[in-house]
C-alpha cells in the first residue's frame, strides 16, 4: 500500500538512470528524490527497474531491462558469475573498475569524513596487468549433486550450493587441486557432510597456493575425527598431485558458519608452505592469516615503505603486526621495529620470521596496542612514525586516542574499508592532516578497494 504518491511499491516498474556505482558494487540512482539500489547496473545506464524492497530512506531494486547500456558494460566470462556473487563487477571494464573504486573512496570521505575534498590528494588506483587468476586461497564447502561431488560457494541471498570447477579469480592450481580432490572423493564413495542431517565426513576443501615457490596446501575440513579411507585418500591425492606439499584435516564438529574448527591434524607432508613476497619468505600453516593477492600485496608494501620515507634513524610501530609481514618490510630501513597483535599464534609467527630473516631490529608483544605504546611512552619510547593494517571494523577507539595522545609524528593508516577509514581520519584530523591516499586494488572484479593514508603531524 502507498503511503504517500512519492513511495514506491514492491514489484512496481520505473525508469532510472544510475549516477555512480555504490560501495558494495551495486548501481545507485535516485527516483523521486529518494535514493534505490540496483544490484548489476553500471553508472550512467538508462534502465527500468522493479522495486523489490522499499524502505523510508532507500529502496532495493532489480534490473527489468537496460534502455542504454554502459559503454563499460561487458560480457562476464565466469559463467556461473550471476548465480555466484563472490564477484561484483566482472561485467564492468576493469578500467573503469579502477576509475569506480577511487570514487569509492571519495564517496566513503563525502559520506562519512566530513572533510573537504579539495584538501584530499587522492590518487588514481593503482590495479594489476592481469586481474585474474589472482587469489592464492580457495575454501569452497563440498556437497552432494546426482552422486558426484561438488564444491563452491553459496549462491547470492541463498543456501544453494554453485559448483565451480574453474574460478576465474582463484590460482590455476589451487582449481586443479580443488577439482582432482573433488573426482577423488567420488571415486572412492567418501561421504559428504549434509547440513540438515549433521552426518556425513567432507565440510569444506581448502586449497592455498605459493604463488612464488609453487607449492599448494590441501586442508580438509571434516565433521568426524575419523576419515574413511584416509590412507587410500592421502596416497591418490599424492600421486595425482605432486605439487601438494601439505596434507592437513581440521576437525569440525560444529553447527557453525566458522569454517574452521579447534583441531588440527597434519595427514601428511609437512606443516607449511612456503610463499615469498620481495626478499622476504614466509611459511604459511593452515590457520594463518596471509593477504590473498600476493602480487598486489608487494604493490601495497612498498606504497607503505614510500609512504613512511623512512631514513634508517626513525622508530616504527606496526599496530596490527599479525605475522610480522609489514613490519619486516620496513625494518630494514628504520631504527627499530616494533609490532604488536592480541593473537598470540601470530606474535609467535612474527617472531620466527624475524629470526630466520635474521632481522635483529624489530621486537614483539602479544596485546592490545591502545594498551603496550603508552606503556612504551612511559618508559621513554616513542615512535616516530605508526603503520597500522586494521580489520574493516577500523581502528578500536582507544587506539586512536592513544595515536592522539602519544603523537607520532606519522600515521600510516593501510584500510580495507573506505567507510570506517573516513570515519577514523575524521577524529585523527585533531592532530594530524591528510598528505595523500592511494587507493590499491587487491581484489579486481570486486567491490572491495585497499587504502593506503598518509597522515601527518599538524
Amino acid at each position: 500500500m502507498k503511503t504517500d504518491e512519492n513511495q514506491l511499491e514492491v514489484n512496481q516498474t520505473f525508469p532510472l538512470t544510475i549516477k555512480r556505482l555504490g560501495i558494495n558494487g551495486e548501481g545507485v540512482g535516485y527516483f523521486k528524490r529518494k535514493v534505490v539500489f540496483v544490484p548489476g547496473a553500471l553508472p550512467g545506464e538508462e534502465i527500468v527497474a522493479e522495486a523489490v524492497k522499499v524502505q523510508s530512506k532507500f529502496s532495493e531494486a532489480k534490473i527489468k531491462t537496460i534502455r542504454k547500456p554502459s559503454p563499460d558494460r561487458i560480457n562476464p566470462p565466469c559463467p556461473v558469475y550471476e548465480e555466484c556473487g563472490g564477484c561484483q563487477l566482472q561485467h564492468m571494464s576493469y578500467s573503469r573498475q579502477l576509475a569506480e573504486k577511487r570514487d569509492i573512496v571519495i564517496q566513503s570521505m563525502e559520506r562519512y569524513g566530513k572533510v573537504s575534498l579539495d584538501s584530499l590528494n587522492i590518487k588514481e588506483t593503482i590495479g594489476m596487468e592481469d586481474p585474474w587468476f589472482y587469489r592464492n586461497k580457495s575454501q569452497f564447502q563440498v556437497g552432494l549433486k546426482n552422486g558426484k561431488v561438488i564444491a563452491g560457494l553459496y549462491g547470492l541471498n541463498s543456501h544453494d550450493l554453485i559448483d565451480i570447477p574453474n574460478c576465474i579469480v582463484q590460482h590455476p592450481k589451487s582449481n586443479k587441486a580443488t577439482r582432482m580432490i573433488k573426482k577423488i572423493l567420488t571415486n572412492l564413495g567418501i561421504s559428504i557432510y549434509n547440513e540438515r542431517k549433521k552426518k556425513g565426513a567432507i565440510r569444506t576443501i581448502i586449497t592455498r597456493v605459493g604463488f612464488e615457490t609453487g607449492e599448494v596446501q590441501v586442508v580438509l575440513v571434516t565433521n568426524t575425527e575419523e576419515l574413511p579411507q584416509k590412507d587410500k585418500l592421502i596416497e591418490l591425492i599424492k600421486s595425482q598431485l605432486p605439487e601438494v606439499k601439505s596434507i592437513i584435516q581440521n576437525v569440525n564438529n560444529k553447527n557453525t558458519s566458522l569454517i574452521f574448527g579447534d583441531k588440527t591434524i597434519l595427514l601428511d607432508g609437512e606443516q607449511v608452505i612456503t610463499e615469498t613476497l620481495g626478499d622476504l619468505s614466509y611459511e604459511l600453516s593452515a590457520r594463518t592469516f596471509f593477504q590473498l593477492n600476493p602480487i598486489q600485496t608487494v604493490k601495497l608494501y612498498d606504497e607503505v615503505k614510500k609512504a613512511a620515507a623512512l631514513t634508517g634513524t626513525e622508530k616504527v610501530v606496526d599496530a596490527y603486526c599479525g605475522v610480522g609481514t609489514i613490519g619486516l618490510w620496513l625494518a630494514g630501513d628504520a631504527k627499530e621495529v616494533r609490532g604488536m597483535d592480541t593473537i598470540r599464534e601470530s606474535v609467535e609467527d612474527a617472531r620466527q620470521n624475524a629470526k630466520r630473516h635474521k632481522v635483529n631490529n624489530v621486537k614483539y608483544e602479544t596485546g592490545k596496542a591502545e594498551n603496550i605504546l603508552p606503556r612504551w611512552a612511559k618508559e621513554g619510547w616513542k615512535p616516530d612514525v605508526l603503520v597500522a593494517d586494521p580489520p574493516r571494523s577500523g581502528l578500536d577507539d582507544n587506539l586512536l586516542q592513544t595515536i592522539l595522545k602519544v603523537q607520532p609524528k606519522k600515521v600510516i593508516y593501510v584500510s580495507c574499508n573506505p567507510s570506517t577509514l573516513a570515519k577514523d581520519l575524521q577524529i585523527l584530523s585533531k592532530s594530524y592532516k591528510v598528505k595523500y591516499m592511494q587507493p590499491v586494488d587487491m581484489f579486481p572484479q570486486t567491490a572491495h578497494v585497499e587504502v593506503v593514508t598518509e597522515l601527518e603531524k599538524l
